[in-house]
């Protein structure tokens, strides 16, 4: 009869404990990777897409019971990438913050659902954990509605395979058209770089730039004034000019005279892109002997100014250069009259003139380039 009882008993507690086991919970655990020492969550990056569409699959089964407040979804934060502790906590709150971000995005969760903890250090990742009594998925879930809840799960994983799938003939895709967008830049700058180098040598080509040069006034040779010079082009900028003018002149048995010789250095500097204008310093000396009526004068001149002008290039080897200098010169004169042929000086004067002091129409052919 005792053990007939203890059967019994051991029967009863057997049916007892029955119901507990039914009553566990399940404990689903996902986790989603980050990339050290950033808060960003890449759905894309080391399987998180498709942790989030099982995560999103199991809200969908029991949102219902998660919006009520009966399961809670537990957010766990970790980082252990930054410089500090506090950094790292920084990072988890917000490496939490965007995965719940993406639940109530696209699941239509609210910040209830939640119960979030942050921690520094164990990895660079966010877990949420979903807590789901097994005696409310068990009636959830008859027999019947097992094998349709089966077969949904079937489709459910189909889908993820296909989408998956697609997802990643879509990074191939990218990737290749990357690469062609990249080989398209890169031949568009070479073409472009080639471009402004072909530019650069003809705006180098085009600008009136040589090493040595002669030159002619026209002005002068209108006058019956023979005038030569030479320029040295010490660099593109900067000129060395030395211009010299002579002429002697005598008609109706020297009653009448014109002679003339002059030498003008000249300092330039060049500007623009073509150099083409020029601003410089000028410097002239010189003696003359004028003599178109009854009374000749003759003596030195001596000044200097600055000087400005445009050259206008005709082809590779020649060019106009158009100048006008403005400075001072002094001129100690000696008047004088021809009596029997014989030069009488009558007196001398000191002449000082501040304007132009120089005036040219200049042809100038480059010697060597």
């Amino acid at each position: 009869m005792l053990k007939i009882r203890r059967i019994i008993l051991a029967s009863l507690l057997i049916c007892m404990m029955l119901p507990l086991s039914a009553r566990e919970q399940t404990d689903t655990t996902y986790v989603f990777r980050f990339v050290p020492e950033q808060d960003m969550f890449y759905v894309p990056y080391r399987g998180n897409g498709e942790e989030l569409a099982r995560l999103e699959t199991c809200v969908k089964q029991h949102k219902a019971a998660i919006l009520a407040g009966g399961i809670p979804l537990h957010v766990d934060g970790y980082c252990n990438s930054a410089a500090t502790a506090a950094d790292n906590l920084a990072i988890a709150r917000l490496r939490s913050n965007r995965v719940k971000s993406e639940l109530i995005i696209c699941s239509g969760l609210t910040e209830g659902c939640f119960i979030t903890k942050n921690h520094s250090g164990s990895g660079d990742y966010v877990t949420v954990r979903i807590v789901i009594p097994a005696d409310k998925d068990e009636e959830a879930r008859p027999a019947v509605g097992r094998a349709e809840q089966e077969r949904a799960a079937a489709e459910q994983a189909e889908r993820q395979r296909i989408e998956k799938q697609k997802q990643e003939q879509e990074r191939i895709a990218r990737e290749k058209e990357q690469a062609r967008l990249a080989a398209e830049q890169a031949r568009t700058d070479s073409l472009a770089a080639a471009e402004a180098e072909r530019l650069s040598a003809e705006k180098t080509e085009d600008a009136d730039s040589y090493t040595l040069s002669l030159r002619a006034n026209l002005l002068r040779w209108a006058t019956l004034t023979p005038d030569l010079g030479l320029e040295w082009r010490i660099s593109p900028s900067v000129g060395i000019l030395v211009n010299g003018s002579w002429t002697s002149w005598t008609w109706q048995d020297n009653a009448r005279r014109y002679a003339l010789w002059e030498v003008a250095p000249e300092v330039r500097w060049y500007l623009g892109g073509q150099k083409a204008w020029y601003v410089g310093a000028m410097f002239k000396a010189g003696q003359f002997n004028y003599k178109f009526s009854g009374t000749g004068r003759q003596g030195d001149l001596l000044g200097g100014g600055i000087t400005g002008g445009y050259r206008l290039r005709l082809n590779k080897a020649l060019a106009l250069d158009f100048s006008l200098g403005l400075g001072y010169l002094n001129a100690d004169t000696e008047r004088y009259d021809v009596i029997d042929g014989v030069r009488v000086r009558r007196d001398n004067e000191t002449k000082h003139w501040i304007g132009p002091i120089n005036a040219g129409v200049t042809l100038v052919w480059k010697l060597i380039k």
